[in-house]
């Protein structure tokens, strides 16, 4: 059984990695509706990665017997600049989640809760990824600058990307 502190923060922490989803769920829309469908599936595959991510979480406050609040998630840009732009903002997103996630493991320690610390290091690993992700992409685009060929071939790139499901272990 968890500390209701700990249950009360991870609860918190779903509703980070479902505000996500729907973020990555409207950068999809944006990149559809400017014809760059390999960046719209490239969105498309993180935002079914953070469903992952939040259902994980979910499952394991069940495991602790402990109940699941959801709370409201606030509305998501819809529009960005340019391609960069909104890499960039994925990228500051994702800072902001890697500082949840450090966050809850400092909790974690600060209660003793050895299991949702054991927990918690898968989510440390996946953030570097997310972040070294974004920042090859956003180097990507730097280096594309203006180019509509480099565009089209990165967009061609981000179309192979696949969604490969999170196998939820038990806990």
């Amino acid at each position: 059984m968890l500390k209701e502190k700990m249950a009360d923060a991870l609860n918190r922490q779903i509703n980070e990695e479902l505000y996500s989803a729907y973020l990555y769920l409207s950068m999809s829309a944006y990149f559809d509706s400017i014809g760059l469908k390999g960046f719209a599936n490239w969105m498309m595959v993180q935002y079914k990665e953070e469903m992952d991510h939040a259902m994980k979480i979910y499952n394991y406050l069940l495991s602790q017997g402990e109940s699941v609040k959801l709370l409201s998630l606030k509305e998501p840009p819809h529009k960005w600049d340019s391609p960069l732009h909104a890499f960039e903002e994925t990228l500051k997103h994702e800072q902001h989640i890697t500082q949840c996630i450090n966050n809850l493991v400092d909790l974690a320690e600060e209660l003793k809760d050895r299991p949702t610390y054991n927990f918690l290091q898968w989510y440390i690993d996946e953030q570097v990824e997310e972040e070294e992700n974004d920042r090859e992409i956003i180097n990507e685009l730097k280096l594309i600058g203006d180019s509509h060929n480099g565009l089209f071939m990165l967009d061609r790139e981000l179309a192979q990307r696949k969604y490969v499901p999170l196998i939820q272990e038990k806990e």
